[in-house]
This record gives structure tokens, C-alpha cells and sequence, in this order.
């Protein structure tokens, strides 16, 4: 999702004027718009589904985040192990 600085960049005055272009353009290139005030980016207006789309990357990331801790300190099985063991527990 490459931003274009020529279209992705609008002024809060911008989006009151043209709210219904900006939004069809958000909706068509899926690419978020950066709103500024006073030339200094200020709020980033997206189009919703790829919102949740990110939204859900993001949380899945932090789900998998404790995971590669423990595999950094080194606190992990080998899988054929842990089905060795489970195997035995179970009595499979």
C-alpha cells in the first residue's frame, strides 16, 4: 500500500470541500489519506475494510509475539518430542 504524496496527501480544508471524491478515491485505490493542518500531517483517514484488514495483521502479530520470545529464550520443544511425549501421556 504505497502512498502517492500527490493524491494521499490532502488538507483538512480539502476533505470539507470534496469529502465525496476524496472518499470514492480512498474506496477505489484502498490506500489511506493523509489529512494535514497547517501543512503538518494530523489524522489518516481509511477505508474500513482495509482498516480491519490491518487491524487484524496487528492482532494476530500480538498474539505470536510472546511466542517468539520463548523461542529467542530458547523455551521450546522439538515437534517430534512433544508428540513423543503427548503420545506416551495420552497412552495413544
Amino acid at each position: 500500500m504505497a502512498i502517492s504524496i500527490t493524491q494521499d496527501i490532502r488538507s483538512i480544508t480539502d476533505l470539507k470541500r470534496n469529502t465525496n471524491s476524496i472518499l470514492k478515491q480512498i474506496h477505489k485505490t484502498k490506500r489511506p489519506v493523509i489529512l494535514t493542518v497547517n501543512g503538518k500531517a494530523e489524522a489518516v483517514l481509511m477505508d474500513a475494510k482495509e482498516y480491519e484488514k490491518i487491524n487484524n495483521a496487528f492482532n494476530l502479530l500480538k498474539l505470536l509475539a510472546p511466542a517468539e520470545e520463548d523461542i529467542s529464550n530458547g523455551k521450546f520443544t522439538d515437534a517430534r518430542a512433544f508428540f513423543k511425549e503427548f503420545k506416551r501421556d495420552k497412552k495413544i
